[in-house]
């Protein structure tokens, strides 16, 4: 069947899929040849996530991966799943809900609400496999699994056993010690009202404002404050009955332990020790805090003096638990100010009894409500407001004169006004509350947007110090490979300063934690109620409602996805896993905890080689985000340009440890590669290359086809060496330039001569073009696999798929023939020279000139002889004459073993050329200069965003580089006279 004249991905990559998947191209084993196994773990998407941009590179690296072994002979699986997203699941239900006029969450009831997540499951789950196929990704879709297979409710057709296996880890974590229930600072997001991972909260820098309150000394007590230049000389002293605090939530201030200030600051070493009063909160039952010492105040940042609310800060969670400070909890999980609780005039005096050391601080404080009745019930922020008004109108608040910078312009504007009889105010009633306008980094839930709360909670926590050391230690002896290796700092960096993990969450969709409670609080762990009930008899329990992170059960995935439990023959022979590919923002979250997991659980690494990819940026280095929009959907990228334009793309730039800036133009750019390629091909065929194709390696006599064949083995080995290495680009961007350059271009256009009928050569270069262009087929295809299976089993009748064809293993020691190796590439230089310079020196394309030499050695003068008729052809040459010395107006020429020159007095106006190219060079070292100063400028360096540093270099190599080709034209033309 002929070729069409181009390549029509829209019809052809879900046909050529669909016939993947009829011929089990990529069923576990397919293709396997060998005992050795390689398996990869996908990252498990969410159930009800879409493919974006970060899906389409981390899982076209893994089908690289997956199909160069596949077809390597290697035993391989790619096992798909998704990933249950217990949050983000929840929510789009619950969005359903509202946006349909049913009833929500509360209204329906446990049951009831997560049989309508299982049916939003069903209905939406197969929405990114459908989109992984678009992609190309070769998975074992038979094998697809899901993190909350098997649990209790799931519907016919979600049958497994991945909740059994997460519900048994638990319990024998719990068992032996490594998981337990405690009360501990976490993020809290009260639109949920459900503890949050780091990764869900997006800290995002807002405009806000610093207040400044005075902390009276308890008892009207005074100190002598002073202020001093780093020489030690005073520059400010003043007897002071107060000490100074700021403060970005002043609504915490009701829930003070103490104020801090560091061990060496002097300014207030004479009040450590001593009591201060929170400036909030009626008068009477105003409360008392000691003042303490810490690492942790900065003395130069601020007055140096830090306000410590334990429960509502995680670094002040830290101070408080070294120093025996109670946590009041102020906010409800709604983050509204407690209405529970002690009433206020009892929780003052407890607090206080506790401060001055007459009460011992408990271990859980939450009975203590230290809200004053006139906040309790109020959002956090109303709270503030009220807090504000009330310290103000109280005065003290730190006072500072209007037009204080600190204030932001708007109070730098401010008008001092007179006073009611006319006369201008005194220094003193000019002042105002010293509330400073600034930048301040806010912590936001990546769903809800709304302000995440450092919330004091009961939760279920693994002790992550007793599971941790073999995690470290695997990486550590070469176990485990990270790479690259920067990666490896951040993953030490988590795990050697790792924090208990928290691992309940405050929803409904998800494994619910296989705890039972009795009246007397007493815990009862096991893998179901009836196991749990025959622990406790005759009492009554209640199961805890919160289900696991889902992080948790994910952090099984190597595992779970094998059928363990079980010792099934997948998890005998796939496991551990082979390379695992992933983002570098989950190295703790996913990478870190599967490695502790499964050495908690299987004593085992989970996978041999960890490959950690950058992130895919915009053309200018921009994250991508929809705010910016400036988002590029993966799925509209193949729409307009083919899935393999698309993972070429990706692929070529996917250098290790480098973020990609992607641009649509680039991808445009490797289509039209695609269309070389295939364009290539039916040139071929319609000089009937195809009509009897080789069954066995040609072994071609004509120079040309000897180099091609040996380039074809060069290829071959770099691109092994590339991908063995995790250098997708390097594979990538070998591949562009062997199939378009060498073959393309170079091999095609030197072998038109030799396959007219009558050249003696036709048959042997009929042979050897079809299999170059099989190779360049079987060695593109992990990258770009529909185009070079269409051209597969287009071309030419085939006994099996391009999919699970074997990949070549001939070495450059076998076919590279070393003299017509040097022989073609001599003649492609020697092009390629004339060429350029006449391009530098305007020659008009289409004028033949003559060629002059002084000198050619003997194998110089041979290859000029076999590839006279072509060199002539290619490069607009006339003729060659021995000269004793070049003419004034001759272009040099250099070649191995040869020197050619081109006369070009005559054929160009030389001093208009010297003119075009010098003003082009004048109006590039403008620019030059320009962006060398931009770019030498500390305060460019220092306050330009990365990405506009970036785009500013980048412009100066490409002009200078620009630059330097001009200069060099510029020289040749000097040498014209």
């Amino acid at each position: 069947m002929a070729l069409e004249k181009t390549f029509n991905a829209a019809e052809a990559e879900s046909r050529i899929y669909a016939d993947w998947e009829t011929k089990g191209a990529f069923k576990a084993g397919a293709n396997a040849q060998r005992d050795e196994h390689f398996s990869v773990m996908i990252p498990p998407p969410n159930v009800t996530g879409s493919l974006h941009m970060g899906h389409a590179f981390n899982n076209t690296l893994q089908d690289i991966l997956v199909r160069w072994h596949r077809m390597q002979g290697f035993d391989t699986l790619w096992q798909p799943g998704q990933d249950h997203a217990g949050i983000a699941t929840q929510m789009v239900v619950e969005r359903e809900l509202a946006a349909t006029g049913q009833p929500g969450r509360r209204e329906l009831g446990r049951e009831a609400f997560t049989a309508k997540v299982w049916e939003q499951k069903q209905k939406s789950g197969g929405t990114i496999i459908d989109q992984l196929r678009r992609l190309g990704a070769s998975c074992d879709w038979s094998r697809n699994a899901f993190t909350m297979s098997g649990a209790p409710g799931a519907p016919e057709g979600e049958e497994g056993n991945f909740h059994d296996a997460v519900i048994k880890v638990f319990v024998d974590m719990y068992n032996k010690g490594l998981i337990y229930r405690g009360k501990r600072l976490v993020n809290w997001d009260p639109h949920f009202e459900t503890a949050i991972s780091d990764l869900e909260v997006e800290s995002t820098e807002v405009d806000g404002h610093m207040w400044h309150f005075k902390y009276p000394l308890a008892g009207g007590e005074t100190y002598t404050y002073v202020e001093k230049d780093e020489d030690g000389n005073t520059l400010f002293e003043e007897t002071r009955d107060y000490i100074s605090i700021a403060t970005t939530r002043p609504e915490t201030m009701l829930g003070d332990g103490a104020v801090a200030v560091h061990p060496s600051d002097e300014r207030y070493a004479s009040i450590v020790g001593k009591l201060c009063e929170i400036p909030v909160g009626p008068k009477e039952q105003r409360r008392l805090i000691p003042i303490i010492t810490d690492e942790y105040p900065d003395k130069n940042f601020g007055s140096g003096a830090v306000k410590i609310t334990g429960a509502h800060d995680f670094n002040d969670y830290g101070v408080a638990k070294r120093n025996g400070i109670p946590l009041y909890a102020l906010m409800d999980t709604q983050g509204q100010m407690r209405a529970d609780g002690l009433p206020y005039d009892q929780a003052a005096a407890r607090a206080q009894a506790i401060a001055e050391g007459r009460e011992a601080a408990p271990e859980d404080a939450t009975e203590i409500n230290l809200v004053p009745e006139a906040y309790r019930g109020l959002d956090r922020f109303e709270a503030r407001k009220r807090v504000v008004e009330d310290v103000t109108a109280e005065g003290l608040a730190v006072m500072t004169e209007a037009t204080d910078p600190r204030l932001g312009r708007a109070a730098k504007k401010a008008p001092v006004e007179p006073g009611e009889g006319g006369e201008m105010r005194t220094e003193e009633e000019n002042l105002v509350p010293l509330v400073e306008a600034k930048k301040i980094m806010q912590p936001f839930g990546d769903r809800s947007k709304v302000v995440i709360e450092p919330m004091l909670t009961d939760q279920w926590f693994v002790a992550t110090d007793k599971i941790v050391q073999p995690a470290i230690d695997a990486v550590r002896s070469g176990e485990v490979t990270i790479l690259p290796e920067q990666d490896r700092k951040v993953y030490f960096h988590w795990l050697e300063n790792i924090e208990p993990w928290c691992i309940s969450r405050q929803l409904w969709w998800g494994h619910q934690i296989p705890v039972w409670f009795d009246d007397e609080g007493n815990e009862y762990c096991a893998p179901t109620e009836a196991e749990a009930q025959a622990m406790a008899p005759g009492k009554t329990l209640r199961r805890d409602p919160d289900v696991l992170d889902t992080w948790f059960s994910s952090g099984l995935w190597p595992i779970g996805t094998l059928g363990w439990p079980e010792q099934t023959a997948e998890l005998e022979k796939y496991f551990p896993t082979s390379v695992l590919v992933t983002g570098f923002d989950i190295i703790f979250f996913w990478v870190a905890r599967m490695m502790m997991m499964q050495y908690a659980v299987v004593d085992q690494k989970p996978f041999d080689t960890v490959y950690v990819h950058a992130l895919v940026r915009d053309e200018k280095g921009k994250k991508m985000s929809k705010s910016l929009g400036n988002v590029l959907d993966p799925l509209e990228l193949i729409d307009d340009f083919g899935a393999d334009a698309v993972r070429f793309t990706l692929t070529s730039m996917a250098a290790m440890g480098r973020d990609l800036k992607l641009s649509t133009q680039r991808i445009a750019g490797y289509r039209n590669f695609g269309t070389k390629l295939w364009n290539a091909h039916r040139f071929a065929e319609m000089n009937n290359v195809f009509d009897s194709m080789p069954a066995a390696m040609p072994q071609p006599q004509a120079t040309l086809n000897k180099w091609i064949v040996g380039e074809t083995a060069r290829i071959r080995e770099e691109v092994d060496a590339a991908l063995g290495n995790f250098r997708f680009n390097d594979a990538a961007n070998a591949l562009y330039a062997f199939v378009w350059g060498k073959v393309c271009d170079w091999y095609v256009e030197l072998s038109k001569p030799l396959l007219q009928d009558d050249a003696p050569e036709a048959e042997e270069t009929r042979a050897t073009m079809a299999w170059v262009l099989e190779q360049c087929l079987v060695l593109l295809h992990p990258i770009m696999p529909f185009i070079t299976e269409e051209l597969w089993q287009t071309t030419t009748k085939r006994d099996q798929l391009l999919a699970l064809t074997d990949w070549p293993t001939y070495t450059t020691a076998d076919l590279l023939d070393a003299e017509a190796d040097r022989e073609l590439n001599w003649v492609i230089g020697l092009i390629e020279s004339i060429r350029s310079a006449r391009q530098q020196m305007h020659v008009p394309a289409g004028l033949k000139v003559p060629m002059l030499v002084t000198e050619m050695d003997e194998a110089a003068q041979g290859a000029w002889n076999r590839n006279e008729v072509m060199i002539k052809r290619l490069a607009r040459v006339e003729s060659l004459e021995r000269a004793d010395s070049f003419p004034k107006g001759t272009v040099s020429i250099a070649a191995p073993g040869a020197s050619f020159g081109l006369p070009l007095a005559g054929l160009i106006d030389i001093d208009a050329e010297k003119a075009r190219l010098q003003k082009s060079l004048d109006k590039l070292g403008k620019e030059i200069g320009g962006l060398k100063g931009r770019l030498n400028n500390p305060k460019f360096a220092a306050s330009a965003p990365e990405e506009v540093v970036a785009e500013a270099q980048a412009n100066l190599d490409a002009r200078q580089e620009e630059a330097d080709q001009l200069q060099a034209a510029l020289d040749r033309l000097a040498e014209l006279g």
